[in-house]
């Protein structure tokens, strides 16, 4: 009896702490991700990834395109030597239809945790597989301005939500930061 009182607890606690660990946007449908969308917020669990304004993954996403293949291209912006430059990645989809593969600064694994596809979208950016596994960026994304604070509402949920402290946390609402070329 004991031995079951132990597994059941340890069965809950379990249950517990997965319940902390962001899920995936389910039946993602990626057509409707495509088109404009505005950086608003990013959050790291490493503040090298973000710190500086040529940090690895301060990038500015501007549009998502989908690829009749199920693959999505990625137009984002970035800092380089003090100035705003375009980059296009290609995010290769993976048999779960919110998660993609894409090569940047070694292949990292991008998820998408929500999106109600008119307003928001939320993804996280692990990697590089499988070394860094500690290294997670996550990225609010709105598809206008006026959209920005029930975006970050839901962003600040998800990083409620998650079990180790994002050591930063980048509030992009104003623009001042953002990169335009």
């Amino acid at each position: 009896m004991r031995c079951l009182l132990l597994t059941l607890g340890l069965a809950l606690a379990c249950g517990v702490q997965a319940a902390h660990i962001p899920q995936t946007a389910e039946d993602l449908d990626i057509r409707k991700v495509a088109g404009t969308w505005h950086t608003v917020a990013m959050a790291a669990s490493d503040m090298l990834l973000l710190d500086a304004e040529s940090g690895p993954l301060r990038v500015y996403v501007e549009e998502l395109k989908p690829t009749p293949e199920g693959d999505l291209e990625i137009l984002l912006q970035k800092r380089e030597n003090h100035k705003c430059v375009e980059k296009t990645l290609m995010a290769q989809k993976t048999d779960d239809p919110a998660v993609f593969t894409v090569d940047y600064h070694g292949e990292r694994k991008i998820s998408v945790l929500d999106t109600d596809y008119n307003s928001y979208m939320i993804f996280c950016m692990e990697g590089p597989m499988p070394a860094d596994e500690g290294s997670v960026m996550y990225q609010c994304l709105a598809r206008s301005p006026e959209e920005d604070d029930e975006a970050v509402e839901k962003f600040d949920g998800v990083l409620a939500s998650l079990p180790e402290h994002m050591q930063m946390f980048l509030d992009l609402r104003q623009g001042a930061e953002q990169c335009h070329v």
